[in-house]
């Protein structure tokens, strides 16, 4: 069985994620489920898209077997009290700025992991901090399972594909395509033997704050893939990830540099 989890609202970096899982498993689960827990107290997890019939006639158009949309108290009854932490790695990055998040992430997915009891889950290398949290998360509680990691899947213009990109307006659609293009820009640089971290740091932040259209750049970080420790002179392979806000909307890429 390979499980896809989902917040549901799903699009085409979705999909790519139900095509593998369907192409190299028996069974095909696929999860819908909009995590309470890895909202911050500033994000309206009441406002998160949500579309569960449209949902279902692209899952089902996938021809995936099983859809498993549990309740929130479902998940988290009356007197729920058990979380899963890993600090080291859950407080940088996203985690400085939405504290609790892969507290939320890591024990969800274990509680998913231990319900669907999937041999294989799938996961979008866009969200790489998650998918190193999931991972150190499986290999310290030594659970039963294989983390497949795809692609991000891109509009024609570069942009990775994100359920935020609707809050966009035509403007900052069209602004938003600088993301991709200043990590472009840095992998670039880094093919053509720039090695220090901060140069190329430097490269993407000036890069992105000089669209007027981006109201802030929370990080940007050159760590390794795996332990998302900062590094000082690239090795390889090394994650290049932001995050920054178009008006009011927060968008996050990375590219690896291997």
């Amino acid at each position: 069985m390979g499980l896809v989890p989902t917040m549901g609202s799903l699009h085409e970096g979705h999909l790519a994620l139900v095509r593998q899982a369907r192409s190299e498993n028996r069974v095909l689960a696929v999860s819908i489920f909009v995590n309470p827990s890895q909202f911050g107290p500033s994000e309206d997890y009441s406002a998160y898209p949500r579309d569960m019939e449209r949902d279902l006639a692209l899952l089902d158009a996938e021809g995936t077997d099983l859809v498993f949309a549990p309740l929130a108290e479902e998940v988290y009854p009356p007197g729920y009290t058990t979380w899963i932490d890993l600090p080291n790695m859950a407080n940088r990055l996203e985690g400085e700025h939405r504290p609790s998040h892969f507290r939320g992430v890591a024990t969800v997915v274990a509680k998913l992991f231990n319900i669907v009891e999937p041999d294989v889950a799938y996961f979008g290398e866009k969200d790489g901090q998650q998918v190193a949290v999931i991972r150190r998360l499986v290999a310290d509680l030594n659970l039963d399972v294989q983390v497949r990691v795809v692609p991000t899947v891109r509009e024609t213009d570069g942009l990775a594909l994100s359920s935020r990109n609707m809050y966009l307006s035509g403007e900052e659609r069209r602004a938003a395509t600088v993301i991709f293009r200043s990590l472009s820009r840095a992998r670039e640089m880094w093919a053509g033997g720039e090695r220090s971290a901060e140069v190329l740091r430097g490269e993407v932040r000036g890069f992105l704050e000089g669209e007027p259209h981006i109201s802030a750049v929370d990080y940007v970080s050159i760590a390794d893939p795996d332990t998302l420790e900062e590094m000082d002179s690239v090795r390889t392979p090394a994650m290049l990830s932001t995050a920054a806000r178009i008006g009011i909307t927060r968008l996050i890429d990375n590219v690896v540099l291997a």
